[in-house]
């Protein structure tokens, strides 16, 4: 299985804590906004934030789930399939 990131028509396979917090923080700078803003926003501590971004393996969904509803993107989770997967590496 691979999660699969949707912002603005845009798709992002992430595979890994490291490249959800990426994905996370890519999107949070594409709104000029500071770990703090999205702190407010979110009404999660700016601490977690930056835990999340630098891909911290502990991470509660639900954490996650505030910070997409904040910065407006969708989670979909698929199955992998021969288009998608380009090799072992992506996996892990």
């Amino acid at each position: 299985m691979a999660y699969t990131l949707v912002e603005a028509g845009m798709f992002q396979i992430i595979r890994s804590p490291l490249q959800l917090g990426t994905a996370i923080r890519n999107a949070r700078k594409g709104r000029g906004w500071t770990q703090h803003d999205l702190s407010a926003l979110s009404g999660l501590r700016q601490e977690l934030i930056s835990r999340i971004e630098t891909g911290h393996e502990g991470t509660k969904l639900s954490s996650i789930h505030a910070l997409f509803a904040v910065l407006d993107l969708d989670l979909v989770v698929e199955e992998r399939n021969a288009r998608n997967t380009q090799g072992t590496e992506d996996i892990f």
